[in-house]
């Protein structure tokens, strides 16, 4: 909501005389007087008992006086349902566009993200909501300049820059933003937008984000303190991180939690928890959690094996994308585990992945050739296979490479080293 200005011209602090003067500023049909109460009502401020239905009736009155502040206030309520309003994005649309026009930085904002999400009506737009977070950012909204960076990041209505994303990550970082030090930390932990590389700066920005709740940051930090980043190894601190955004439902901490239990790591290893926890990130879609609920499903850890439901996890972590999913959908196939018997199938899901630079669904096509398992018996093919799962850093590969080497030719080996050395990501196989 639209900020206020208070404790100002040497004046002490004192919310229950704002509320006096407000009121009084109110009576007179004051439309600034209005909003701020509104305000007040809204977080239960100066005396008064929070009421959202009061707040939203002196919104009202102050917006149908063109007051822009009042405009932002009630098209937020709009949107979320709040103060006995029934959730309205189309109205809430157009009070945030009467307050964005008359130079509102919050409402540019808010509008900006309508565009951004195709909501309230209108039509997806990533080029007005970037100008839209200009025109605030440009007013030194820390919220326009944030979300204008996350445009510059990803190429969304402007031209990717991650320089031009740094330098305004950095603006709204400045003043004190959760999600821009987040998204600040993130870039200097991966030494991206022309920042050298620093860890330590990454911790420290997201300690800042984390401490102001930000759960995306409260996650990276307890990954930080678990994998030694910019501070020191310390398991206990970075449990207490993981659980923090867990409990705000943050999917990749909640997967992160599941791993520190599976293994032990600041807290006694529980294999009961840890599939609680992969469980719970896995039912928001996190792939690496649906993965490792899979597999606590194959080997019965803290809970009864079950090769079907391992199965319909990896499914729906392949079905994502997700490689290391893919491949253990293939060996599920090719060993008719969950399912029955398929050396096709699993082919299909070992190419899938082995086609992505997967070393060990590499290893696995290599093993499909060497033995005619699905399809004819190719040494060449198989030689390539494992020459490029080896290169993938897959040791037992260089084994398997050269008991198939000893039943080739020097020319079939010949031709093998050249599909090898000819092979590129997404190419043909052959």
């Amino acid at each position: 909501m639209s900020r206020r200005t208070e404790g100002r011209g040497g004046l002490q602090k004192d919310d229950r005389e704002s509320t006096r003067l407000f009121k009084l500023a109110t009576d007179q049909g004051n439309a600034y007087g209005q909003n701020n109460l509104g305000l007040f009502y809204a977080e239960g401020r100066g005396g008064l008992q929070k009421d959202d239905r009061e707040a939203a009736r002196l919104f009202k009155l102050a917006a149908d006086q063109g007051n822009a502040l009042a405009q932002n206030n009630l098209g937020y309520f709009y949107a979320q349902g709040r103060g006995g309003l029934a959730k309205d994005d189309r109205e809430a649309a157009r009070l945030y566009k009467l307050a964005a026009d008359q130079g509102d930085a919050d409402a540019q904002v808010n509008l900006g993200l309508f565009y951004a999400e195709g909501r309230g009506g209108l039509q997806k737009d990533d080029r007005e909501a970037a100008r839209l977070y200009k025109l605030a950012a440009d007013q030194g909204d820390a919220y326009g300049q944030n979300n204008l960076g996350v445009n510059y990041r990803d190429g969304l209505g402007v031209s990717k820059d991650d320089r031009e994303a740094a330098r305004l990550f950095k603006l709204a970082a400045d003043q004190g933003n959760a999600l821009a030090q987040n998204n600040l930390g993130y870039f200097y932990a991966q030494g991206r937008g022309g920042l050298a590389k620093d860890d330590r700066e990454a911790a420290r920005l997201y300690k800042l984000a984390a401490d102001q709740g930000n759960a995306d940051a409260q996650n990276k930090l307890g990954f930080m303190y678990l994998n030694s980043r910019g501070v020191s190894q310390d398991y206990a601190i970075a449990m207490s991180w993981f659980q923090k955004a867990a409990d705000q439902g943050n999917d990749y901490a909640q997967a992160n939690l599941g791993f520190m239990y599976q293994n032990g790591r600041g807290v006694p290893q529980d294999d009961a928890a840890a599939v609680t926890w992969y469980q719970k990130a896995a039912d928001q879609g996190n792939a690496a959690a649906q993965v490792n609920l899979g597999l606590m499903y194959v080997n019965g850890q803290g809970i009864p094996q079950d090769y079907a439901a391992a199965v319909s996890w990896f499914q729906k972590a392949a079905d994502q994308g997700f490689a290391e999913a893919q491949n253990k959908l293939g060996i599920m196939y090719l060993n008719g585990r969950g399912v029955s018997q398929d050396y096709a199938i699993a082919m299909s899901w070992f190419q899938k992945v082995a086609d992505q630079g997967y070393a060990q669904a590499q290893g696995n096509l290599g093993l499909m050739y060497a033995n005619g398992w699905g399809v004819p018996q190719d040494y060449v093919a198989a030689h390539m296979w494992f020459n490029l799962a080896a290169a993938g850093g897959l040791k037992e590969a260089l084994t398997s490479r050269e008991l198939v080497a000893a039943k080739m030719t020097p020319e079939q080996i010949a031709e093998a080293e050249k599909r090898f050395a000819e092979w590129r990501p997404g190419g043909p196989v052959l």
